[in-house]
C-alpha cells in the first residue's frame, strides 16, 4: 500500500508517525517546547511556523490528519508532481502559522502551542476542491456524497463560524483558514486557473 503512493505524501506520513512515536518515548514535552507554535508572547522561535505541523497531540489527532493527507495528498501530489506539492503543503503550513499567531497575539489571546498537521491538510483540501471540483466525496458522518468544492465551501464556513464563535476551543480554526488560503496562493503562484476560483 505503501509503495504505491507518491514520495512526498509517503514522506510526510512517516515522519508525522516517527515524531509521534518520539514522544512517546518521554520526549513529548521536549518536542513541545521547542517544536510547538508558540505565541508570540510566549517562547516562540521561528522554526515553530514549519515544525508545528509533525507534532499531534493524540493518536486520534494524528490518525485523521494523517488518513486526510493520505486521502487528498497522494491526489494533489500525483497531479501536480512532487515540487509543486511541497509548494502547497509547505506553503499551507506556513500561512496557517502566520494566521494562527496572529489571532492568539491580537484577537484572541492564549497562552497554548499549536500543533498538528490540519493546516497543511486544509491547504491540501482547498486545492483539491480547485483541481477536481466535480469529483465526489462521501462523508463519514453522515453519509452523504457531495461534490468537492461544495465540501471545501462547506467545510471552510464551518471552520469560520466555530472560529469567531469559539464554541469549540481547543481547535485552531484559524490555522485551517489560514491553511486554506496557503493552498489557494500556492496554486495561483504556480499559475493554475481552476473553475472553482
Amino acid at each position: 500500500m505503501f509503495k504505491s503512493l507518491p514520495p512526498v505524501t509517503r514522506w510526510l506520513l512517516f515522519a508525522n508517525v516517527g515524531v509521534f512515536l518520539l514522544g512517546m518515548l518521554g520526549l513529548e514535552p521536549l518536542l513541545v517546547s521547542l517544536f510547538a507554535l508558540w505565541p508570540l508572547q510566549g517562547p516562540f522561535r521561528p522554526w515553530q511556523i514549519v515544525t508545528y505541523a509533525f507534532l499531534h497531540g493524540s493518536y486520534l489527532h494524528l490518525f485523521f490528519n494523517m488518513f486526510g493527507v493520505y486521502m487528498f495528498g497522494s491526489e494533489i501530489e500525483r497531479a501536480l508532481g512532487a515540487r509543486r506539492f511541497v509548494e502547497v503543503y509547505v506553503s499551507s503550513v506556513v500561512i496557517a502559522a502566520v494566521a494562527q499567531l496572529i489571532v492568539t497575539t491580537y484577537v484572541f489571546p492564549a497562552p497554548y502551542p499549536t500543533l498538528g498537521a490540519s493546516g497543511g491538510l486544509f491547504g491540501i483540501l482547498l486545492a483539491f476542491g480547485l483541481m477536481f471540483p466535480q469529483r465526489r466525496i462521501m462523508l463519514l458522518i453522515p453519509p452523504i456524497p457531495m461534490k468537492a468544492w461544495v465540501f471545501v465551501t462547506l467545510y471552510g464556513l464551518i471552520e469560520l463560524g466555530l472560529g469567531f464563535s469559539r464554541a469549540q476551543t481547543g481547535v485552531a480554526h484559524f490555522a485551517h483558514l489560514g491553511g486554506m488560503l496557503g493552498g489557494f496562493l500556492a496554486l495561483r503562484n504556480q499559475g493554475r486557473r481552476r473553475p472553482f476560483s
